[in-house]
């Protein structure tokens, strides 16, 4: 399907340039020559076959396409090459705007402009260029609409990869819970109830001989079974504030000191990593690309790096060559298949993986990886690359130049007054660079636009422009228009926190009210400078009413491009809310499921051993023990066979309990989220409370932002306190309403706080009276 769109529009250019020429002449009656039309067939078969290929090579079709058509301008007549020479020049520009980086993208524009210009003042001089203007347009034009292209498409790329993310973690946090709940209930019945089933039954087989252990391990039985209660309690609910499970950069840290040992010399240096899919893949490949090194370069020295950043994650892992005289034991053993291993994992993670030799004659294997906004990651480019791209452009450039510096003509071009045309042409770059600078300086780039916008009058006067007066000053409105799109798209997407005001003044676009004012003035100077019968205020109220028309019209469109945008972004906001809860909702049922096992079998048994050993009957102290690690072994058996019968209309209800969850949910899913508990939150809260306190907590971190949020709760005599801190849009409306409503029935209270995007919530602990509560 891809080939056949890459074909379609040659085709269709080819098809057109015919329609131009030669067979408009021929219904004119004008019969092209022979060679006429060799000549365009060896240049349009280049071309088109160029650019069905425009997107594997996209610079290099730029420049054969760009000089094919310079190539056949020349001995053919007027129009042979008129779409190919534009519209196939603009479709090659726009191609490599859309898959090259934006270095590249304005490089090849700057490039190819400056090339026409040159070449055009080496055959005709400074005069008769008014067609440089158009020309500039369409390349701006086509060089603006690929990158707007490429970024819209890299921000759905972002949004992809960040919802096939959220949606791996939805199915892997159950599991993990249940490995987590597993490996720490293995770890309880293997030391503590087994030490408790050994030292009794030892202290029976010695009743006789030595009486005094009998006392001993009915004091270690009680004590033993109370810490047993107090660690499956703490498996049942761990705190949110600390995570349980090894950290990624702990298990990369044991996994080197594994090969350490193994007398493989490796030096680590790494970033902290959240846990999830990114984590595990950094994990599986640096594991692999170890082991690799210790089947192929026993001894080798080997450095792993890992850097996390915004933007992507970084895993290098470098390997020197092997120490002389080693031999590689188990360079046999591999299947062959752990390059493509490394590469799967790699891109199952939403990254790249490439791998080779080194100048030391060692061996890399380098990842880049997602990193904490889930972009889609990009290969670096080395800055001898863009040297040499640098390099190429300059020579490409300056290519019109050397007919002039090489060899001295006998008659040189005659034109020495700038024509109208090479000003609108600069004038028209430089607001196409300013526009690439919108972003990063915007008010010094509005600036500049308003000030470019004046200056098209004045190139109008010194240039002689005697074509349409209404053209130049419309054009220049092109990248004015288009600013006030981007910013007021811009300004519709930023969510503001509501000011508290007793009555709400209408926003003031003042960009917009400059541009128009701007405008209108260089049209009406533009209009009276020409002269027209027409009186000035009539001119100045239909130049303010045109350009007031405009630039509405961009304003227009600027909020209906931010309203499509905020209902995407709405859109996949409620879809990674959906999923994060059904991830938590399942791992509390995992939780839940264990726990409840826990309470009927393994803790009621330790119970009873407990009360059986502090009564002194050692007989029946063995026997609850046994029975204890018998009921956790049977349990464990069950939660290995995987997750519960529960139904998901049957899930039990997160609690403040499963806040631990949400956080590792959160950070998994790229998002840096704390969960904070004081020593003063009671460890068992009203149901209602408990309850609402989890979904405000949900709601909180269910809003849209990508900035670190910190969660802390706290209580007093009366109060459970819920302070969040990096949730600007908790302020929203939308999210203010839902949180009202779940905090509303308790009597509970919600504050905005300082700095923005800090809220306060307060809920009693104790239940409203029946008559508020019927309000």
């Amino acid at each position: 399907m891809k080939r056949t769109d890459d074909r379609l529009l040659p085709v269709l250019l080819i098809c057109a340039q015919a329609l131009v020429w030669p067979v408009a002449p021929l219904l004119r009656g004008t019969v092209p020559t022979a060679a006429d039309l060799l000549v365009a067939a060896l240049v349009a078969g280049p071309v088109t076959a160029a650019l069905a290929l425009r997107r594997t090579r996209p610079v290099l079709t730029l420049v054969v396409v760009a000089a094919a058509c310079a190539v056949g301008a020349g001995p053919l007549p007027v129009g042979a090459m008129a779409v190919l020479g534009t519209a196939g020049v603009a479709l090659a520009l726009f191609t490599v705007a859309t898959e090259r980086d934006t270095f590249t993208t304005v490089l090849s524009v700057v490039t190819l402009a400056v090339w026409q210009l040159l070449q055009n003042i080496t055959l005709t001089g400074l005069s008769d260029h008014n067609d440089l203007v158009l020309t500039a347009l369409l390349y701006g034009s086509a060089c603006g609409a690929g990158l707007y292209v490429r970024r819209t498409r890299r921000a759905r790329q972002a949004a992809e990869l960040l919802l096939n993310r959220a949606e791996s973690e939805r199915h892997r946090l159950p599991a993990a819970e249940r490995r987590r709940m597993e490996r720490e209930l293995h770890d309880v019945s293997a030391h503590h109830l087994t030490a408790v089933v050994v030292t009794a039954g030892a202290a029976l087989g010695l009743r006789e001989r030595r009486p005094e252990l009998a006392a001993e391990a009915l004091e270690f039985a009680t004590e033993t079974g109370r810490e047993v209660t107090r660690a499956l309690g703490a498996v049942r609910a761990p705190a949110p504030s600390r995570e349980e499970l090894p950290s990624p950069e702990e298990r990369l840290r044991a996994l080197v000191a594994g090969f350490r040992r193994l007398d493989q010399p490796v030096d680590l240096d790494i970033d902290p990593l959240p846990d999830g899919t990114v984590a595990d893949a950094a994990y599986g490949i640096v594991r692999e690309a170890l082991t690799n090194v210790a089947r192929h370069a026993p001894g080798a020295h080997t450095t792993v790096t890992c850097r996390y950043g915004d933007t992507r994650t970084d895993v290098v892992v470098t390997s020197a060559a092997p120490p002389s005289g080693t031999t590689a034991h188990g360079a046999g053993l591999g299947g062959g298949r752990g390059q493509g291993f490394l590469r799967s994992r790699a891109r199952e993670a939403g990254g790249t993986l490439t791998t080779g030799p080194t100048p030391q004659g060692g061996w890399e294997v380098r990842a880049t990886l997602p990193g904490r906004t889930a972009a889609p990651v990009e290969d670096t480019v080395p800055r001898s690359y863009r040297a040499a791209q640098l390099i190429a452009a300059i020579g490409l450039g300056v290519q019109p130049l050397l007919p002039v510096l090489i060899t001295r003509p006998e008659s040189t071009p005659t034109g020495s007054h700038v024509s109208a045309g090479i000003l609108f042409a600069l004038l028209a770059a430089a607001q196409a660079v300013t526009l690439l600078w919108l972003h990063r300086t915007p008010r010094t780039a509005q600036l500049a636009l308003l000030t470019l916008a004046l200056l098209w009058p004045l190139a109008i006067q010194l240039g002689n422009y005697t074509g349409p007066v209404l053209l130049p000053p419309t054009l220049s409105m092109v990248a004015t228009c288009s600013a006030v799109a981007i910013l007021k798209g811009r300004g519709e997407l930023r969510a503001q926190p509501p000011r508290t005001r007793t009555h709400r003044l209408p926003q003031v676009p003042v960009f917009a009210l400059a541009a128009t004012a701007v405008h209108a003035t260089a049209l009406t100077i533009a209009v009276l400078h020409r002269g027209t019968t027409l009186p000035t205020w009539e001119v100045i109220t239909t130049a303010t009413a045109f350009t007031s028309l405009a630039v509405g019209a961009a304003c227009l469109i600027g909020t209906l491009r931010a309203r499509q945008a905020r209902a995407t972004q709405g859109a996949q906001t409620e879809q990674l809310a959906t999923w994060t809860e059904e991830a938590v909702r399942d791992a509390w049922s995992e939780r839940r499921r264990i726990a409840a096992g826990l309470e009927t079998t393994v803790l009621a048994r330790t119970a009873d051993m407990v009360t059986e050993a502090e009564a002194g009957h050692l007989d029946a102290t063995a026997t609850r023990a046994r029975e204890a690690l018998a009921a956790m072994r049977a349990l464990l058996d069950a939660v290995r066979d995987g997750e519960g019968d529960t139904t998901p209309d049957l899930r039990p209800q997160p609690t403040v309990q499963a806040l631990d969850l949400l956080a590792h949910q959160c950070r998994a899913t790229g998002r840096d989220v704390k969960i904070r508990l004081t020593d003063r939150v009671p460890e068992r809260l009203p149901t209602e409370v408990d309850l609402a306190a989890y979904h405000v907590a949900e709601t909180l971190l269910a809003t849209g932002d990508d900035d670190p949020a910190v969660l802390e709760l706290d209580a007093d005599d009366a109060t459970l306190t819920i302070t969040a801190t990096g949730v600007p849009r908790a302020t929203d409306t939308a999210v203010r309403a839902r949180l009202t409503a779940r905090i509303a029935p308790l009597g509970g209270t919600l504050t905005a706080g300082r700095p923005p995007g800090t809220v306060h919530l307060r809920l009693p602990l104790t239940a409203p009276d029946d008559e508020e509560r019927q309000r």
